[in-house]
């Protein structure tokens, strides 16, 4: 942050034998500072916009040595070059999903914050070149297509200067654009909340830079579309006879099905995600010959893309989802799991680093490849009527089946919520509709339970 002060004291011009001859100096507070000019001309002037902005009683700051006035204007950068300062800041500690987020965002309000739009190339190619370019830090050091460099440029021209963000009409507008998709309809309440969010932080990282004096969108009257319950409905959730169902046309499809029953048996008996699937060894797995076993989940590997990552990988290697990096979250495992990958780890073994699923290569799990058996699976275990209707239509329908199957056998929701690895709250307000259920059958008890004549 900067240090200001009100003490200024200006000496004479005095010249020396350099190649600009006269120099300027003055003291802010106990700092000096100096600048030389090539003619006293110049030098004197520069002193009386000095002396000047100090009889006006502006404060001036310390590093610098400049008044108020001046030292703002200095540092007010188009909110182009602030959008990669602010990328440049968030992208080491941001995994490649995140990143990939962040850049969305920007590149959605970028084009909202420019002097006009002449020649403005259209929306999808502004996208490409913002999302792809700008604000994929990977790519800064890469020289890019000269249509996409084309872009750039008319964007480092064109987009407006930090201090006037201070127009509320502004902030409105480019939280407008927000809400829109390429296509022009409203896009999810969800996708406009993160990307406020992210447009938010970006503006409060320019007043902790002292580019905005504060953030504008606390000045702003603007309501976001409210956000639709993120409930699971049961409709898409296989009941056990269906997931027995789809597991087995799983498994029937050719040597590619095979090796991925037990894969998606993780998601239905330990409600697993797919990225923890794609991470376990088999050293997190004990699989007894007889009753339960237990997964012990703390790695995940998921898909963010070669051009979002530090190692130039498609998949990361992470920590639990929103958990602290080193937490475990174990989850027992009925003998029907514990089967299928005993059965697993005989048939095809273990990749190289100890990972339970490989490829055929010994390359990790794509989700393009899973995503391709589990549609076949359920061509062939659905009924036309089962398929329209939605039901398990992803792959990650399995963890809410386990999750359901879970609740729906009396199991405390603390402790569903445990081995599912997130919070009571979040039980509560994604299985909400499950739950009620549950209340019902309570209700039996208690009445039972008042009953006189029970």
């Amino acid at each position: 942050m900067s240090e200001w002060s009100y003490e200024v004291k200006f000496w004479a011009i005095r010249k020396r034998n350099a190649r600009n001859p006269y120099q300027l100096r003055w003291m802010v507070g106990t700092r000096e500072h100096a600048k030389s000019f090539l003619t006293r001309g110049l030098a004197d002037s520069r002193r009386s916009e000095l002396m000047a902005a100090a009889r006006k009683g502006e404060p001036f700051e310390i590093n610098s040595g400049l008044p108020k006035s001046m030292a703002t204007k200095k540092r007010d950068i188009c909110w182009y070059e602030h959008a990669r300062a602010y990328i440049e800041m968030k992208w080491p500690d941001s995994p490649g999903n995140t990143r990939q987020t962040l850049a969305e965002a920007m590149a959605t309000v970028t084009p909202a914050l420019v002097k006009d739009t002449k020649g403005m190339p259209d929306p999808r190619t502004v996208r490409q070149a913002l999302y792809g370019w700008a604000f994929n830090k990977n790519r800064w050091g890469t020289e890019p297509p000269a249509d996409v460099a084309k872009v750039l440029n008319w964007f480092e021209r064109k987009s407006l200067p930090m201090s006037a963000l201070s127009d509320r009409l502004l902030v409105k507008n480019a939280l407008r654009a927000l809400t829109k998709r390429l296509d022009g309809k409203t896009a999810a309440p969800g996708t406009i909340s993160r990307k406020r969010a992210i447009f938010y932080n970006s503006l409060e990282f320019a007043v902790d830079g002292e580019l905005l004096s504060d953030n504008p969108l606390d000045r702003v009257k603007w309501k976001a579309p409210e956000r639709v319950m993120e409930e699971v409905d049961p409709a898409g959730v296989p009941n056990p006879a269906q997931a027995a169902r789809l597991l087995t046309a799983v498994r029937d499809q050719s040597k590619r099905g095979r090796r991925l029953a037990a894969f998606f048996g993780c998601m239905y008996y330990a409600a697993a995600r797919p990225a923890e699937v794609i991470g376990l060894r088999v050293s997190d797995c004990d699989l007894p010959r007889r009753g339960w076993g237990v997964l012990r989940l703390h790695h995940t590997r998921p898909r963010s893309g070669t051009a979002w990552t530090d190692s130039g990988e498609a998949h990361e290697k992470r920590g639990l989802k929103h958990r602290p990096r080193k937490e475990v979250r174990t989850v027992p495992i009925p003998p029907e799991l514990v089967a299928l990958l005993r059965w697993h780890l005989t048939a095809y073994g273990t990749a190289v680093d100890g990972r339970v699923f490989q490829t055929l290569r010994g390359g990790l799990v794509q989700d393009t490849g899973y995503g391709e058996v589990w549609a076949e699976a359920r061509s062939r275990a659905l009924t036309p009527a089962e398929i329209a209707s939605g039901l398990a239509k992803r792959p990650y329908d399995l963890r809410h089946a386990a999750v359901s199957t879970w609740l729906s056998s009396g199991v405390e929701p603390q402790l569903v919520a445990a081995r599912a690895g997130h919070s009571v709250g979040v039980l509560f307000r994604v299985y909400a509709k499950f739950l009620k259920d549950g209340d019902e059958a309570a209700n039996a008890k208690i009445s039972e339970r008042l009953d006189p004549h029970a």
